[in-house]
């Protein structure tokens, strides 16, 4: 079960942030609205997936797979770019949160 919650609070975060770009500064409403939606309902189900979950191995995990969801997203609806330098960035990121998750299981 904390990891269902973890999971949710992921996808709320990776809402959130992509409905920034689309908020154009927090001039429109509904966009602002799902932003601020996202992140308290984020940080709420984090908070309770920590109950369970090490803080070090929760944080990775939802800021790592976070990172790669809305750089995926970026790409794909916003038709950003991802040379090689970020994708490298990316993969460690993923090599980092596999590390912390290995160390916690010992």
């Amino acid at each position: 079960m904390p990891y269902l919650l973890l999971t949710f609070a992921i996808l709320s975060e990776v809402c959130a942030t992509s409905c920034l770009k689309l908020t154009d500064g927090f001039s429109r409403l509904w966009p602002s609205m799902g932003v601020g939606v996202g992140y308290v309902l984020s940080f709420l189900l984090l908070g309770q997936a920590l109950k369970q979950i090490p803080v070090s191995v929760a944080y990775a995990v939802w800021s790592g797979a976070g990172t790669a969801a809305v750089a995926a997203i970026g790409v794909a609806a916003f038709g950003e770019q991802l040379g090689k330098p970020q994708l490298a960035g990316i993969a460690l990121i993923i090599v980092g949160v596999v590390l912390l998750n290995l160390r916690a299981s010992h």
